[in-house]
């Protein structure tokens, strides 16, 4: 399974690694720092990521995850020191708003599965984070400091990361290019404009999202805000109301 990861380099002690098999094209980062590396998000957990990690760094890894679904934390069983959003808890626990069945059938949809894989052994991480997240705390990993954002929306513990000095803006789900999914119960579309109106206002240099193309720019922050304001505007903003193309990138609501 040693073709499932694709491996990108950012700069000197920053890495994109990418299930580029999966339909969703999940992206998680590495950052290195002189004490410690912070992995964002654990990709789907089909292959070992840990394997691909330990090849980056030799520092000590702590894992966060974006926000708790499959395809940001199947990894984490392979990092015993994992952060998480205070509002998210409740998903590590046993109260995820999905049955195992479903998650399987989104994990295994338009996936060139590796040879031998059994999808039916898949698991939905469970667990208790070393440390609890919220809104503006710092993750100080040496020489490098992360902040954390809260941006619900999408869902509701949600969170970006913000590396002020180098004008890096990692997106999660918030933010990528092709459909946003604000449709199911635990999103809250209003929460996603607010979000959008939040970091919009950062001074990003380079924007990085949880999927698809990483060809994003951070112009775009300002179009999807422009556009969910259009929507709040029109009464459109609110579950049910339907899908929205703007060439590059949609919403469905």
């Amino acid at each position: 399974m040693s073709d499932w990861f694709t491996i990108d380099k950012i700069d000197s002690n920053t890495f994109i690694i990418s299930e580029y098999r999966h339909w969703e094209e999940t992206h998680c980062y590495l950052l290195n720092g002189s004490e410690r590396s912070l992995l964002i998000d654990t990709g789907l957990g089909i292959s070992n990521i840990y394997d691909e990690v330990i090849k980056l760094t030799d520092k000590p890894v702590t894992a966060i995850a974006t926000h708790i679904h499959w395809d940001h934390i199947g990894g984490h069983e392979y990092f015993p020191e994992f952060y998480a959003h205070k509002d998210e808890l409740n998903w590590l626990n046993g109260e995820f708003p999905l049955t195992m069945e479903q998650i399987i059938e989104m994990v295994v949809d338009r996936c060139d599965l590796p040879e031998g894989y059994d999808a039916s052994k898949y698991e939905f991480y469970q667990g208790s984070p070393t440390r609890v997240l919220k809104d503006n705390d710092t993750i100080d990993i040496g020489d490098r400091s992360i902040q954390v954002l809260h941006t619900p929306g999408h869902s509701p513990g949600h969170m970006c990361l913000w590396e002020k000095e180098r004008g890096y803006l990692f997106t999660g789900d918030l933010v990528y290019k092709d459909t946003l999914f604000a449709y199911f119960p635990s999103t809250d579309p209003k929460a996603y404009l607010n979000s959008l109106e939040r970091v919009s206002l950062l001074p990003v240099r380079r924007l990085f999202p949880g999927h698809h193309s990483l060809d994003i720019k951070p112009e775009i922050l300002i179009r999807m805000r422009d556009a969910f304001r259009e929507l709040q505007n029109k009464g459109k903003l609110h579950h049910g109301s339907g899908k929205y193309d703007y060439s590059d990138w949609g919403v469905w609501l």
